[in-house]
């Protein structure tokens, strides 16, 4: 199959907003930017769009009501194989450094993953390689790794102490959503099209097909100057709303995607409690790791803000209320400091303790996968914390320095990562910068050119 045309006839563009988005939400768009392209290269676990060219007949439709059919979608069960590609311009890493299914093979080249999910809590990812498999396994707050190649299995639980947390937390969350002034689906899809609006013009092109299914096809183009990236097209199923595909084109080559991932075949059905279920290999090494609250708030600040002053009763309002000025606009943690607009944002994290995260000390890893951090998110958290381990060290086994060595070439003052959708530079001074920009608009930031 083929990608879809690029430039179709037919567009239906998206009607301008009498009302911009509020300071809270345009501070969250900022914040957003950075942190999307950390995931897609940084993690680099998820897309493939291969998509036909093909036009289905599927009925018209606005980008609002578009998104506002993915925002009001019921949690759907579903299984398939997807295939990632990656086109992103990096250095090739050592084979002694992957081998067989590794989450560092999806840096670059094809991969194929099978998905599980019960549209719940649990699911089952699988990376498979020739004659190898790496698989992570969640359900509800447990989580399973493993790897056939290295024969391990890792498991990540949560305390007593730390479930109860969630779950209040969880249970508050839901009863201020069924009494607080909660936007309908259309409102949030207009409020989340404003922030694009902001900084990108997005259309609703000609439908494609993709797995054999009828999908509508949403194409964002940034209006941002100095960004790397041209465009993204994403394939929404026409029946179930789920997304089905997803492309980003880079400046550097506006034909080919540098990223995608696709379902190939995808059933809407729910998977079997086999195919859900884990149970470790026999023979396999199996690693546990119980988390705590001292792990995730060593000195106590999170639990403190949580905690009412008068009655002890958890309050996640408090922890919001600390992090936003007097207007309700999200602050920055302290030593992150962001710059330019839309897509060519930069975030910048002072105090980096770059010694520390290659040899893998968990504590460097915590500083800055942690909440306060731009890479602070769930999907960059995993990541680290396959990086991190459970305190021995690299949780994959890697030479991270052999690693970092490779991806990076040096400059004056620091090193640097160049791909086709993201920057990042290390400065020999402990500084961290990341955006979708080009290396250049980095060390102009950081006052190295």
């Amino acid at each position: 199959m083929t990608s879809p045309d690029r430039t179709p006839e037919s567009t239906d563009p998206i009607a301008t907003s009498p009302t911009g988005p509020t300071p809270r939400t345009r501070a969250r768009a900022r914040w957003a930017v950075p942190a999307v392209a950390v995931v897609a290269v940084g993690a680099a676990f998820t897309i493939p769009a291969i998509a036909s060219a093909d036009s289905p007949d599927l009925p018209d439709v606005t980008a609002e009501q578009l998104l506002a059919s993915v925002a009001s979608a019921e949690p759907t069960p579903l299984s398939g194989t997807a295939v990632y590609t990656a086109r992103l311009g990096l250095p090739e890493v050592s084979a002694e450094l992957t081998g067989g299914a590794d989450p560092l093979n999806l840096l670059s080249g094809s991969s194929t993953i099978r998905v599980w999910s019960d549209g719940s809590d649990r699911s089952r990812v699988s990376l498979l390689g020739a004659t190898s498999e790496y698989s992570v396994v969640t359900d509800g707050t447990q989580v399973w790794t493993y790897s056939s190649g290295k024969d391990e299995v890792r498991h990540v639980s949560l305390d007593d102490q730390l479930s109860g947390m969630l779950t209040v937390l969880e249970q508050q969350q839901a009863a201020k959503a069924s009494t607080a002034d909660v936007p309908t689906p259309d409102e949030l899809a207009t409020q989340i099209l404003d922030h694009a609006r902001e900084d990108s013009d997005i259309t609703v092109t000609d439908p494609v097909t993709v797995a054999g299914r009828s999908a509508y096809e949403v194409r964002i183009v940034p209006t941002t100057t100095g960004t790397l990236v041209d465009e993204v097209l994403i394939a929404v199923d026409g029946e179930t709303s789920v997304p089905l595909s997803v492309q980003v084109f880079s400046t550097q080559d506006p034909d080919s995607p540098a990223l995608e991932l696709a379902f190939t075949d995808v059933s809407f059905t729910t998977p079997s409690d086999e195919a859900l279920a884990f149970s470790a290999p026999a023979g396999a090494t199996v690693n546990e790791k119980v988390l705590t609250l001292a792990d995730l708030d060593p000195d106590g600040t999170l639990t403190g803000a949580l905690t009412g002053a008068t009655d002890g009763a958890l309050d996640g309002g408090a922890w919001a209320d600390q992090h936003a000025d007097a207007s309700g606009t999200p602050t920055l943690p302290e030593g992150v400091s962001v710059t330019g607009e839309g897509w060519a944002t930069v975030v910048q994290r002072d105090g980096v303790d770059v010694a520390g995260l290659l040899s893998g000390d968990p504590a460097a890893v915590a500083e800055l996968a942690g909440e306060d951090s731009p890479f602070g998110d769930s999907a960059n958290g995993d990541l680290f914390g396959e990086f991190a381990g459970d305190g021995d060290g690299p949780g994959l086994s890697l030479d991270t320095s052999a690693l970092y060595d490779q991806l990076t070439t040096p400059v004056d003052g620091g090193r640097v990562l160049s791909s086709a959708l993201l920057s990042v530079l290390v400065t020999d001074d402990g500084r961290v910068l990341v955006g979708s920009v080009p290396t250049q608009t980095l060390l102009q930031t950081a006052g190295l050119a």
